[in-house]
């Protein structure tokens, strides 16, 4: 069977060069004897996959030292907990920016350990735009100001970061991670689900300054600690070694191609051919004002409800699957991360244009 075009948000399609790396690796790693997924945690053959992955990640982000990168679990939904867990411990208040369903997510998890601030919001139009921010806005008081850098579901993306002075910025950059250069020195922590851009489901990424490490609420549980890990390179249990290793194989990769200057050119050509087309279709809409469209997620629409359930199911039978959108949205939404081939958004550009004739 042939491979198919996997447009699904997550866990979602990784560069065939990687999979097929793994495929050659899966019995036998080097010439250890044995495969990644069978190895121990503390052996020196592990520990040699994760320092060069960490490395190679250093490398890609520019991440300065005064950082620590760890690699944990629970997903993106876990660091919910843990950043106010860690660092809502000077004034005991926060400031959100909710820009959908996972940022409110975050916010509803950081009023339980104490004075979460909505400071602004785009659930009036379905989130499908970024609000506007000043500095005045933020409390400077504040222990961090939170946002979600690139909207999965709503296809929405911060182009310009918030002005939040001398509070730490924390982003969630589960969705958007590796596809562009990003200043980690603007932000005082960044964490990341791998199963969009990275790696399969498993890992999480985390970029924290080092000076946010250490002053965790005396009620955090011991494996949501930030100190715990760090003291401990990611170490203290068992990590998810396989998804580390694919991980690490995927940064291999996105050197390869010429790091994160190139990815992001790549990235805009594949949105670029997306969004002109729904710019000049008939048939077909974006959702999401231009200035605010994510480089990984379209969310676009016909208008009627059959029309796009019959353009999923005809879109699945010529193989392009998982293009159906989220509840909340409705309608199609095609996720173009990374290892999307700009082929694959040129033939679905070209199946679009197909079902409008016929359809419009």
């Amino acid at each position: 069977m042939a491979r198919v075009y996997n447009f699904s948000a997550g866990p979602s399609m990784l560069p065939e060069e990687v999979l097929k790396t793994a495929a050659a690796e899966m019995l036998e790693y080097g010439e250890t004897g044995q495969s990644v997924m069978e190895m121990s945690h503390r052996s020196k053959e592990y520990q040699a996959i994760f320092d060069q992955t960490e490395a190679d990640l250093r490398e890609i982000m520019n991440i300065p030292d005064n950082y620590e990168v760890l690699f944990l679990q629970g997903g993106a939904s876990t660091q919910f907990a843990m950043v106010p867990l860690n660092l809502m411990t000077g004034s005991g208040k926060a400031d959100y920016i909710i820009t959908g369903q996972w940022a409110n997510k975050a916010y509803k998890e950081a009023a339980r350990y104490g004075k979460a601030r909505a400071v602004a919001s785009s659930a009036d139009k379905t989130y499908s735009y970024i609000p506007k921010t000043k500095r005045e806005d933020f409390d400077p008081e504040a222990d961090y100001v939170h946002i979600c850098m690139n909207n999965t579901i709503y296809g929405t993306k911060y182009h310009e970061l918030p002005d939040t002075g001398d509070v730490p910025l924390v982003a969630d950059i589960s969705s958007c991670i590796l596809s562009e250069p990003i200043d980690v020195s603007r932000f005082g922590v960044l964490y990341a689900g791998a199963q969009k851009n990275v790696a399969p489901a498993g890992v999480t990424i985390v970029i924290i300054r080092k000076d946010l490490i250490g002053k965790a609420m005396d009620i955090t549980p011991t494996m949501l600690n930030y100190a715990t890990h760090s003291e401990n390179g990611s170490m203290f249990n068992t990590p998810p070694c396989y998804a580390i290793y694919i991980a690490g194989l995927t940064f291999k990769w996105i050197k390869k191609m010429g790091g994160l200057e190139e990815m992001k050119k790549y990235n805009e050509n594949k949105a670029k051919i997306l969004y002109d087309f729904l710019d000049s279709s008939r048939l077909f809409k974006g959702t999401v004002v231009p200035e605010d469209r994510s480089l990984m997620n379209v969310p676009f629409v016909t208008g009627s409800d059959e029309l796009d359930a019959k353009f999923v199911s005809e879109a699945k039978k010529a193989g392009f699957v998982n293009i159906k959108g989220h509840r909340s949205v409705g309608g199609m939404r095609a996720s173009i991360y990374n290892a999307m081939p700009t082929e694959g958004v040129q033939k679905l550009v070209e199946f679009m244009k197909k079902f409008e004739e016929e359809n419009a």
